[in-house]
């Protein structure tokens, strides 16, 4: 006979009963998301039975957190910072958390950027008041966020961090914000390439365009001149 304590947290995962060799101690940060404390029924050496409390120690597997690795931005402008993750446990706005810090260059202090769960929660203090929009969608796997008018102060570290209850375990990500004065040459190139394919498949468009009208006209041509011809020899089209 056994009896769970009301506070314990369900899952649907497999259980280690008692002690769990290798196995992070129960009910302690980071770990209390995944494990719990119940009770049995035990007998004593002299028969009496009494209620004994154990450590449920769920297994999980670890969220994997991908990052883009490294953003350049020119300041003034917008940088999006992509993390999307993947979990093995159904993904929920009710079971995700996510919250990014920033580490900056040297040895600055780390601080909080933005956190959501349910909704996004944007810092009230601090260099990303009111500087931080979430571009994310948790049931796509996204945890995205767009750091608006980037600074040079903002050359450093983000961290993604996302925990997906009771896949708690895993690496944050890492973004490398570059902020730079002006678009590097790579970027100049591709624009510069956008730019020049755009001109040139419109150019096409209206080459395409001229032909097919000069051929209708020529064909109206024709047709023309064969009725002419006909009606010559035939007054009686007229």
């Amino acid at each position: 006979m056994e009896e769970e304590d009301a506070s314990s947290r369900e899952c649907s995962l497999q259980d280690t009963h008692g002690d769990a060799v290798g196995l992070p101690c129960a009910c302690s940060p980071p770990y209390a998301p995944c494990c719990r404390v119940r009770h049995r029924v035990a007998t004593t050496k002299i028969g009496r039975r009494i209620d004994e409390p154990y450590t449920e120690v769920l297994q999980v597997s670890g969220i994997k957190v991908l990052t883009a690795g490294e953003v350049e931005a020119v300041n003034g402008t917008d940088a999006w910072l992509k993390c999307t993750f993947e979990t093995s446990e159904p993904v929920s706005e009710l079971s995700v958390t996510v919250s990014w810090t920033f580490r900056p260059l040297g040895q600055g202090k780390e601080e909080s950027v933005f956190y959501y769960h349910q909704k996004p929660y944007p810092i009230s203090e601090g260099r990303f008041r009111k500087r931080v929009d979430w571009s994310g969608n948790i049931m796509a796997k996204d945890a995205s966020i767009t750091i608006r008018d980037v600074k040079f102060s903002y050359n450093g570290t983000f961290i993604c961090q996302v925990k997906n209850l009771p896949d708690v375990h895993g690496l944050a990500g890492e973004v490398r914000l570059k902020v730079v004065a002006s678009a590097s040459y790579s970027e100049i190139s591709i624009l510069a390439a956008a730019i020049g394919g755009g001109i040139l498949l419109m150019l096409i468009i209206l080459l395409i365009v001229v032909v097919v009208k000069h051929r209708r006209k020529k064909r109206e041509e024709v047709a023309e001149l064969e009725f002419q011809q006909r009606a010559r020899k035939d007054p009686t089209m007229w």
